[in-house]
């Protein structure tokens, strides 16, 4: 049975490999988890005159370096003065030439967001009318390419790397203390602080090229080192490098004077081995939690520590059960993971199942915001598959834990049994010892009734044999007592020096060849140990119940695999809550850039911050031409229900012509339905609708969006 585990263990590899890879193929480039939400001239627009400065406006902030926003005219040259710089809040703003003419231009951005991903796009607009132009975007978005697909490997080791070094570490602290001395669980926590260390490197030296040029000769630079440095991620992977360092302190404690110390003595120092790797752990955990999904968006103080008990709690389950499945497959026969380890596994692995629940529930909320982005967002439909492979590996746990109750029952026969062959070990050797005994005072009673006659008959030779053969004391005694007895001739042949002295070199050289027996006699011993250990190894194997829990060990970890790779490809993904703000941005920036239509319909979502504050109004301008329009204003609740405000008011502006604002104040004619007609817009082009709602005496805020008349 356990000769077809192997092929099979092989070919299980193979298939999670395969798909690990796969998923990661599909991953493509990272997502950008900041999206532009908006425009100064919008895409598209055409406009009188060249306007002053590009304006753009993000989902969230980001950072930008000095070629980040840059403005073509249609012969691909750049037109734009100075640095990008911000106009508050997640604006930001590039100013251009004066005097441009007319034409087409481009606009290319290229950021990075406040969750540290590389945020890239382009598009056009024009002045006066449109005309051809030279410049060609380019298709890959940032983060792509090679460099792109290494960084996305190296997050994935690192995510592994990390699960495997504090999974084992804390297998051993809290569920096994004597697996400190298996070699092979040694070796996997110290493969796992190696995989982090060597990812930590590498996502450092591509940060650079990762979020400008996509470039592998820029990996190298200096320059651009230095400049990764000063950033929030760069500082990050800094401080889990200094981490790293202590955490190589424990390990070397953990497997050098913690395995050295006694039952008794280990319970002192794991105490203290438990506080200062949960410190590590932590700091390393909330590298990511600083510096990524967890660091921006709502409620980001509590967001970032409940990461980090995410973090752990994938760590500890999953990195437990491989350092498990290692120790049940390659764990030495002589010393088998016992069933209380299983067992103390088993209930640490269902604590942190309930972490994750607990923490992954409050994260899909933050990060999704409704249900419907389960299924229309990239991230939400990542997240369902995510959530059924933890389903999957629950279940397959649950078998994992039959298999332990059904090991543990077990435990005290085979322990009996294993005393048994013991004891009857010893009684043999003991049979052993004493045959050999009484074989010995035999000869030697034997030599003692010997006649004279029979030593004389021997002779000087046959006195030299016999005391060879004999053994030490018979041989001696035997001769002694012979010599007594003996006539003359017997006392000659004792006087005989030389046949005396060669009975004592014989003596010698027997010594001398039972030294040189020394390494047959070693290397038989190691020969007699590799059989026992494979003995025990078959035995162990054979037991139905610990074959059953490998089997199951081994479907959890190649799920734990998969599991994996889904998280990496997820935390590249623009979060479901970011992707439906830019669809409806995008939305409306479409409605409002179809005049053609002759109406105009700008959504826009408010908060006041009060009871009752939230909502969306609805602006609605026919024919949305210049001269007289009708203006309908619709104020629902996130429910879709109308309702009532105490004000509203409406005010147009055209910053372009310095125009504005001008003034709206509509009717009210039923609940949350407002109307004003005869809106006079005095000329077309870029105008701004800006809404101020009142909510309560004191609560009220301006909404306001850009829309294209004429």
């Amino acid at each position: 049975m356990t000769q077809t585990i192997a092929p099979r263990l092989r070919t299980l590899v193979l298939l999670l490999l395969a798909a690990a890879c796969a998923l990661l193929a599909g991953a493509g480039p990272a997502s950008a988890h900041a999206a532009l939400t908006g425009s100064d001239p919008r895409e598209g627009a055409v406009v009188d005159e060249a306007p002053a400065q590009v304006s753009l406006t993000f989902s969230e902030s980001v950072s930008m370096d000095d070629d980040a926003l840059r403005v073509l005219d249609p012969r691909g040259e750049r037109v734009d003065d100075g640095k990008p710089s911000g106009t508050g809040g997640a604006t930001y703003s590039v100013k251009l030439h004066a005097g441009l003419p007319d034409g087409t231009y481009t606009v290319t951005y290229q950021v990075v967001s406040a969750d540290s991903h590389p945020v890239a796009g382009a598009y056009t607009f024009s002045v006066g009318a449109p005309s051809e132009t030279s410049v060609a975007v380019s298709g890959q978005s940032a983060g792509g390419g090679f460099v792109g697909g290494l960084y996305g490997v190296g997050r994935y080791v690192s995510y592994t790397g990390f699960a495997v070094l504090v999974g084992g570490a804390a297998f051993v602290l809290a569920c096994w203390p004597r697996g400190s001395g298996v070699r092979v669980l040694q070796r996997v926590v110290v493969s796992g602080w190696l995989a982090l260390t060597a990812a930590t490197l590498l996502l450092l030296l591509l940060r650079g090229s990762y979020t400008g040029s996509g470039k592998f000769a820029d990996v190298f630079d200096l320059n651009l080192l230095g400049e990764v440095l000063q950033t929030k991620p760069g500082a990050a992977l800094v401080s889990r490098l200094l981490l790293l360092a202590a955490a190589a302190l424990f390990i070397a404690v953990l497997f050098g004077a913690y395995d050295k110390r006694e039952d008794e003595e280990k319970r002192d120092l794991a105490f203290g081995l438990a506080v200062g790797g949960s410190v590590v752990a932590a700091g390393l955990a909330a590298t990511w939690a600083m510096s990524e999904h967890a660091s921006v968006g709502l409620q980001a103080g509590l967001a970032m520590p409940v990461d980090v008990v995410h973090l752990i709690a994938v760590a500890t389950w999953l990195g437990g059960l491989t350092a498990l499945l290692v120790a049940l497959y390659r764990g030495p026969a002589d010393t088998p993971v016992p069933a209380l380890a299983v067992r103390r596994f088993s209930r640490v692995a269902f604590g942190s199942v309930i972490a994750l629940v607990v923490t992954g529930t409050y994260q899909s909320w933050r990060q999704l915001g409704s249900w419907t982005a389960f299924t229309d967002t990239r991230y939400g439909q990542l997240l369902l598959v995510k959530i059924g492979l933890v389903a999957v590996l629950v279940g397959v746990a649950h078998f994992s834990r039959r298999w332990t109750a059904q090991l543990a029952e077990a435990a005290p026969a085979v322990a009996g049994a294993a005393a048994a062959r013991r004891a009857e070990k010893g009684a043999g050797k003991a049979s052993t010892k004493a045959s050999a005994k009484a074989s010995g005072t035999a000869s030697a009673k034997a030599g003692t009734k010997a006649s004279g006659t029979a030593s004389a008959k021997a002779g000087t030779k046959a006195s030299g044999t016999a005391s060879a053969k004999a053994g030490t004391k018979a041989s001696g005694t035997a001769s002694a007592k012979a010599g007594t007895k003996a006539s003359g001739n017997a006392k000659v042949a004792q006087k005989a020096s030389g046949t005396t002295k060669g009975s004592g070199t014989a003596k010698g050289t027997g010594t001398a060849k039972g030294s040189g027996g020394s390494p047959r006699a070693a290397q038989l011993a190691r020969q007699r140990a590799a059989v026992d250990a494979a003995r025990q190894k078959r035995q162990r194997d054979a037991d139905p119940n610990r074959f059953g829990l490998r089997r199951s060990v081994l479907a959890e970890a190649g799920i734990a695999v998969v599991l994996l790779v889904v998280t990496t490809v997820l935390t590249q993904t623009e979060p479901g809550r970011t992707e439906e703000e830019a669809k409806a941005a995008g939305g409306s920036s479409a409605a409002a850039s179809a005049p053609s239509t002759g109406a105009v319909t700008l959504d826009m979502p408010f908060d006041t911050g009060a009871q009752n504050g939230k909502g969306v109004v609805r602006v609605e301008l026919d024919p949305a031409r210049v001269g007289a329009n009708d203006m309908h204003l619709f104020v629902e609740r996130p429910d879709g229900t109308a309702f009532d405000l105490p004000e509203v008011k409406v005010a147009l502006t055209q910053k372009a012509k310095s125009i504005g604002p001008l003034p709206v104040a509509p009717d009210h004619i039923t609940t949350g339905h407002w109307s004003a007609s005869g809106v006079q817009i005095p000329m077309a082009g870029d105008w701004e609708v800006a809404v101020t709602v009142r909510t309560s005496d004191i609560d009220q805020v301006t909404i306001s969006k850009n829309t294209q008349i004429g």
